[in-house]
């Protein structure tokens, strides 16, 4: 049975909280000292891994359509990219003020490129920029084909962001490790399109 445009509005909703209430957890949490003594790592872990889940579930989205025979699925898509950019956002901005402080800023251009795990994550968050400033309807059909070529460096991300949370733990744990897995299965149900692009 398809989905229908309520149900997928009714989704939609659904996926709205769950990107959102994590961040009520968290403020809370922070807020009422729930957090372990380096509370500032933790909201940047927290931070990065929310959204390293939601580029996951960005691009389960096809996958799901295609093989579930969903195509009204695809609607979720840019909700789910526009959270996982929102999120990788926030962890930015957490490592910018809570790590290195609003008096040290001007060190944060050295880091990016001193730091090569930090070099990776301020990419991806390039690339997020860029695709969630032109995920609106009126710059795809003004962009045309390019449209798509320029959504596809979210491949890039996928790879990217995970290297830069395993680089980031500095120990091997299985967290990071289970998150660039599951990026390389999604990366794998695409094969077809990766080999096209080599022809």
């Amino acid at each position: 049975m398809r989905l229908t445009a309520k149900q997928v509005t009714w989704l939609k909703v659904v996926l709205h909280l769950a990107a959102f209430i994590p961040f009520v957890w968290l403020f809370y949490a922070a807020s009422q000292g729930q957090l372990s003594a380096d509370p500032a790592k933790d909201i940047q872990h927290f931070t990065g891994r929310m959204a390293l889940k939601l580029l996951l579930a960005t691009l389960l989205v096809t996958p799901l359509a295609r093989y579930g025979k969903q195509p009204l699925l695809i609607r979720t898509r840019r909700l789910l990219g526009l959270w996982c950019f929102a999120w990788a956002t926030i962890h930015l901005t957490s490592y910018a003020m809570l790590e290195l402080g609003i008096s040290n800023l001007a060190l944060l251009g050295r880091e990016l490129v001193t730091r090569p795990y930090l070099t990776l994550g301020i990419i991806s968050w390039l690339v997020l920029l860029s695709l969630a400033a032109t995920s609106t309807q009126s710059l795809q059909r003004k962009l045309g084909s390019r449209w798509q070529k320029l959504h596809n460096f979210v491949y890039l991300v996928a790879i990217l962001a995970p290297i830069h949370y395993l680089w980031s733990v500095k120990v091997i744990s299985p967290q990071p490790l289970l998150y660039a897995l599951g990026a390389i299965i999604l990366l794998a149900l695409r094969y077809k399109k990766f080999r096209q692009w080599l022809r």
